[in-house]
């Protein structure tokens, strides 16, 4: 019987944690995922200040850009920020690469950015003021732009292989 409910229990915690990404709020009733900006619309925000305390400003980033919308804990966030590090995406010089993280304060972002090898600009979102304007659930969100901060494509990367499809064409 103890055997039993340990089974159980280590059962539903893979199914929880395989689908933890989606949201954080237990009480939702799973609805589906919502984008709130669309291809050709102006990205609301064009200036953060980083964990570091660097001001970005996409106004004056020339070339496109890419919006990562993440959390530390999920596993299709740390998925991607891997790929993106395979990729020759970290190293273009034309590309604006910002990665904001959902709930996230400056100590978990600093954390996550030393054990991830993450380079990119980490804003937090603790109380979602960001993520909440452009989805209601799913992380994470990757937001491309073009060089007047329009929209060109979103994607939710909960996929592997999320960065392959990462391409302003």
């Amino acid at each position: 019987m103890i055997k039993r409910r340990i089974n159980t229990a280590l059962i539903s915690a893979v199914c929880l944690s395989i689908a933890a990404c989606g949201t954080t709020e237990s009480n939702t009733p799973n609805p589906a995922y919502e984008t709130y900006i669309g291809v050709g619309e102006t990205f609301k925000h064009t200036h953060f200040q980083d964990i570091t305390g660097r001001t970005v400003d996409l106004t004056q980033q020339a070339g496109n850009k890419l919006i990562i919308l993440f959390a530390t804990w999920c596993s299709d966030s740390k998925r991607t920020f891997s790929e993106l590090n395979a990729s020759s995406l970290v190293n273009d010089d034309t590309l604006t690469i910002l990665a904001i993280g959902r709930e996230e304060n400056s100590n978990s972002l600093t954390e996550f950015a030393k054990n991830y090898r993450v380079t990119v600009p980490l804003i937090a979102d603790e109380e979602r003021k960001i993520y909440s304007q452009y989805a209601n659930k799913g992380i994470p969100r990757l937001i491309l732009l073009d060089e007047n901060n329009r929209v060109v494509k979103t994607l939710i990367g909960e996929s592997e292989n999320i960065i392959e499809q990462v391409t302003w064409n």
